[in-house]
């Protein structure tokens, strides 16, 4: 028979592991968190860290026509045409549409509505669907994507 030690090895030098008390405190916070979520998602307890929404400065509404190869075209009220994009460069417009699409079927919302572009104080420049309360601010997609809107909100 072999002998079989007591205490089995991973291949790794003592100093090159993780401390156990590291290991149990990362367990404990996410325990923690979970259990706070968990809390907070019973309760139906109201979000609370949302931003102040500020004053709207300007706002325009828009409809956005997009199809899977992320080509989208996006027009006004009126039914004019504000910007046609091709699939390589339409592809954050076709994925902010994709995503009022999948809210308004989740909600059963109408899909023939405009969505809001909305310009608040600060300069945040967010999308807003009133059929679902869904919004989204485009600061945090990078300059290039929230120049993209920030030029449809300007055309005349």
């Amino acid at each position: 028979m072999m002998a079989h030690t007591s205490e089995t090895r991973i291949h790794a030098k003592e100093e090159q592991l993780v401390p156990k008390v590291m290991v149990r405190a990362v367990v404990a916070l996410l325990l923690s968190i979970l259990a706070l979520v968990t809390i907070a998602k019973i309760t139906d307890r109201p979000l609370e860290s949302k931003p102040n929404e500020g004053t709207i400065l300007s706002e325009r509404a828009i409809f956005i026509d997009s199809d899977a190869t992320g080509a989208a075209r996006v027009f006004d009220s009126f039914g004019v045409l504000l910007a046609d994009f091709s699939a390589e460069k339409g592809g954050f417009v076709a994925g902010v549409d994709r995503v009022i699409i999948r809210e308004r079927s989740r909600s059963g919302a109408k899909m023939s509505s405009p969505v809001m572009l909305r310009l608040r104080e600060g300069n945040r420049l967010s999308i807003y669907d009133p059929e679902t309360k869904w919004s989204a601010e485009l600061m945090g997609f990078g300059t290039t994507n929230l120049r993209t809107f920030a030029r449809l909100l300007k055309q005349p």
